[in-house]
């Protein structure tokens, strides 16, 4: 278990936010499978999170299921904060996390992510300002840095929880090293000796032997899963059974199920205009459980409507059945 500040998390397995999945329809399907310990939400811009209405926008939908929540902010400035907070905390989140690794050009152009990083005095502030603004836990997510330098990492991570941060997780890869790039765990580890605070390791966890092998480089105190998550949305079941010893209900990987359970979520959660591109972005991960997987991902990417989706999805299981 992991305790940030005053909000309990059983197992210590948390959700990665994860632009286009990790919405509502993909929480609740984690839920029904079990294991997860902390949800998230997609990255929220701080400037435009106050003026989100909850009736109509796809990243705050959620339900009363949907806890504990939290509320990654993308934020580049300091006047930002005070109200994209005080909106997370009207809508019922459970914390705060402040994105401070997300490589992607468009982000750090903004001057987000990655980015915020590079002038650790106004990332200070930065962080200052949120914990004032907030009783709520305030998290961080960071990646190793520009290049492998082992005081100025943990430096910034002395910094970071110094100002308030409650939690760290750490991506452990370079900023600029792609997702097919070994992680490395052991630098988490070099992190969670030098901090009191708990600090969640992130980054290639696709099995429960990767989980293994990661926690015991890293010493962490938790887990943070993204992709592996979305291409098996059972391994959080996985790993919180045979590592944390939590009883859980025996599952039956029914992988046809488990993909026409997603389109239902996805069927009552949103407007049919919003389905359609959440339903492809979890194909485009889920289909690599399978070996011809991109056969499915393609017809997907092709289809039209969900309708024409799930139809071709499931011809695709059929035959995938006969084959094995």
């Amino acid at each position: 278990m992991l305790i940030i500040r005053n909000l309990y998390v059983d197992p210590p397995l948390l959700l990665a936010p994860m632009a286009g999945v990790t919405h509502s329809a993909f929480r609740a399907l984690l839920l029904q499978l079990g294991g997860v310990g902390l949800l998230s939400t997609e990255m929220l811009s701080a400037r435009r999170l106050p003026m989100e209405q909850i009736s109509c926008s796809p990243f705050l939908f959620s339900t009363e299921e949907e806890h504990p929540l939290s509320y990654q902010l993308l934020v580049a400035e300091k006047k930002h904060l005070a109200p994209a907070i005080a909106r997370v905390e009207q809508l019922g989140g459970d914390a705060i996390d402040l994105n401070m690794g997300c490589p992607a050009p468009k982000v750090r152009c903004f001057g987000g992510g990655s980015k915020l990083v590079d002038d650790p005095e106004n990332l200070r502030r930065l962080v200052a300002e949120a914990r004032k603004c907030t009783t709520l836990p305030l998290t961080a997510k960071i990646r190793l840095g520009e290049e492998l330098n082992e005081a100025h990492l943990l430096n910034l991570c002395g910094m970071l929880e110094g100002e308030g941060i409650d939690l760290l997780t750490v991506h452990a890869r370079l900023r600029k090293e792609p997702f097919c790039r070994k992680p490395r765990w052991e630098w988490v580890g070099k992190v969670k000796k030098k901090l009191s605070i708990p600090v969640v390791a992130n980054g290639g966890i696709f099995t429960v032997a990767d989980a293994r092998r990661c926690l015991e480089l890293s010493g962490a105190d938790g887990l943070m899963l993204g992709r592996g998550a979305v291409i098996k949305p059972w391994l959080f079941h996985e790993i919180a059974v045979e590592l944390y010893g939590c009883k859980l209900p025996d599952l039956d990987i029914d992988r046809p199920s488990i993909y026409n359970n997603f389109i239902d979520l996805l069927e009552n959660r949103f407007r049919p205009e919003r389905r359609l591109g959440r339903l492809k972005e979890f194909t485009h991960y889920f289909s690599e459980t399978y070996p011809f997987g991109l056969r499915l991902a393609s017809i997907i990417q092709t289809s039209n409507s969900v309708e024409e989706a799930r139809e071709k999805a499931n011809l695709f299981f059929s035959r995938s059945n006969r084959v094995s």
